[in-house]
């Protein structure tokens, strides 16, 4: 194996990847203020179909991303007038989400089924992008990636050192005593829950926009529901959820591998490699009683102030 078939692999993972880490570092988020929001799937699908519906009829990739995060920020924000001020019961309405975000999505990408457009032009350096091994990797990838890798290290700076984020898991953890202690309980939870569906209308737009530049009904393919395991696999943690994510990249590029190969394996198996790997990796986690996740104390908690 060459170094060009080895940094192939590599930026494949990693673009397999990414609209993972950027939804799940959303999610992770929003369950840190206490909030749990079944509806990625939901606000990813719209975020695709949103994104290149909007690519397409104004020809601007750039309109098409915040396209995509509008999309996801108008479903979240539904989620959160009924869950944070209404008090609607956080699963069943994330559960409602994501059967509304997959419904208006076939709704508003109806007309632009089979239509492609160039993808989202990739970074390039002269000299940097053309080293061996890490140029194309490092020096040559969609923004997408290099914000998904932002995101990441910027949520772990935001949630370990800054204030914001120090309150914000403290709502996360007991709600009522933030509350009592003049924390605005409802506006910082109603905040997280933005911000995850700006980021899964990011990883959705990422998905149409760029990893695979068109439109079709149901091209999520489940990677929200993947989202929402892999906070858990981390631990609540950004970092741990960078990892899960590139697992389940490389899983991915696995079962792409082996159908090409012709193994012999029906392919409907080998499609169901990555979201297998997911789940062993859950369960050994949860039989590794030292490390296992520790979910915010008021995760899922309806916050009603005292009147």
């Amino acid at each position: 194996m060459n170094i060009e078939i080895i940094e192939l692999i590599l930026i494949t993972v990693l673009t397999a990847a990414m609209p993972l880490v950027i939804a799940a570092i959303g999610e992770l988020v929003t369950e840190r203020a206490g909030v749990l929001n079944l509806g990625v799937e939901g606000m990813m699908i719209m975020g695709a179909a949103s994104g290149f519906a909007i690519a397409i009829m104004t020809g601007s990739s750039a309109l098409g991303v915040l396209g995509g995060i509008g999309a996801g920020v108008a479903l979240s924000a539904a989620f959160g007038v009924l869950t944070i001020f209404l008090a609607a019961n956080q699963v069943a309405t994330g559960l409602a989400l994501t059967i509304l975000g997959v419904g208006l999505s076939g709704l508003i990408g109806s007309g632009f089924v089979g239509m492609k457009r160039d993808a989202i032009a990739h970074l390039h350096i002269p000299g940097l992008s053309d080293l061996p091994l890490v140029g194309k990797l490092v020096f040559g990838q969609d923004p997408f990636v290099y914000a998904g890798i932002a995101l990441v290290f910027g949520v772990a700076w935001f949630l370990k050192k800054s204030r914001a984020g120090l309150t914000l898991r403290a709502v996360g953890e007991s709600h009522t005593s933030a509350h009592a202690l003049g924390v605005p309980v409802r506006r910082i939870r109603f905040l997280a829950v933005l911000f995850g569906g700006a980021c899964s209308g990011l990883a959705g737009a990422y998905l149409s926009l760029a990893y695979t530049p068109f439109w079709a009904p149901g091209m999520t393919a489940g990677r929200g529901w993947i989202a929402l395991a892999l906070v858990v696999f981390a631990s609540w943690r950004p970092f741990r959820a960078f990892a899960g994510a590139i697992l389940f990249g490389g899983a991915t590029v696995l079962q792409l591998h082996a159908q090409a190969a012709s193994f012999g394996i029906p392919g409907q198996a080998l499609t169901a490699l990555p979201y297998l790997a997911t789940i062993v990796a859950l369960v050994l986690l949860s039989l590794n009683k030292r490390r296992g996740a520790v979910a915010p104390a008021a995760l899922g908690t309806s916050f009603i102030p005292e009147r």
